[in-house]
């Protein structure tokens, strides 16, 4: 009897994970950047500057008052695939000695699904941004000392520098720092640890390009293509 309670819980503990990641990564694929420009503007943000379907890359290209579309889109999305995340670890089936650390890995869950939606979104040939706004949003939702750490060291270095892919890199390698500090749970740590590596991964041409000495600066005008 006890073993079937087992079994039953281990099967539904995964179909609620499975059905976590799905909605999550389909909330993610909606992509506030290539949806304005490609289905608004009529001129897709992957043909321009970087090629790249994220904030910066739009600001860039269109500017505007749109651009707080995306915002609100890349904003809302991370949002809701957290909440879902924290309303299925709540679910009376799942049950756990401790309830707080389990509503927070089913958070981080979602959220490393929300990004992998936002970065390979299949309505969007798997061709999408980079992360770090969801991927900040996500922070804030999961912890206000990681999302210190994540937010305070973007800011500092980007204001500092310009340069908002050096202030990338420095939230995704922190993330994983910052959720060992906070938590000390190596499941936890593991999750943040892809989600940092996948903020990193898609920076790779940029961490290029730093190396170099040209990479791109951040401007409020926008540039103009010739």
């Amino acid at each position: 009897m006890l073993e079937e309670i087992g079994l039953s819980y281990s099967l539904f503990l995964l179909l609620a994970l499975l059905a976590v990641a799905i909605i999550a990564y389909f909330l993610g694929c909606f992509n506030g950047a290539v949806i304005v420009s490609k289905y608004i503007l009529r001129d897709d943000v992957r043909r321009h500057g970087s090629g790249n379907a994220g904030l910066t890359n739009f600001y860039r290209t269109f500017g505007g008052p749109l651009t707080f579309v995306v915002i609100l889109t890349d904003v809302l999305k991370a949002v809701a695939a957290v909440l879902i995340g924290a309303c299925a670890a709540g679910l009376p089936a799942i049950s756990s000695t401790d309830p707080a650390m389990t509503a927070m890995a089913f958070r981080y869950w979602a959220g490393l699904f929300c990004l992998l939606g936002h970065m390979f979104p299949c309505m969007f040939h798997f061709k999408g941004g980079k992360g770090i706004l969801s991927g900040g949003v996500i922070a804030i939702m999961l912890n206000w000392q990681v999302a210190l750490v994540v937010w305070g060291g973007f800011l500092i270095l980007t204001v500092l520098t310009r340069y908002v892919s050096l202030g990338s890199c420095w939230a995704g390698a922190s993330f994983p720092f910052a959720t060992w500090f906070a938590f000390h749970n190596w499941v936890l740590t593991v999750l943040a640890i892809v989600i940092g590596g996948l903020i990193l991964w898609q920076h790779r041409g940029n961490i290029v390009r730093l190396v170099h000495g040209n990479e791109n600066k951040f401007s409020f005008h926008r540039k103009k293509e010739s």
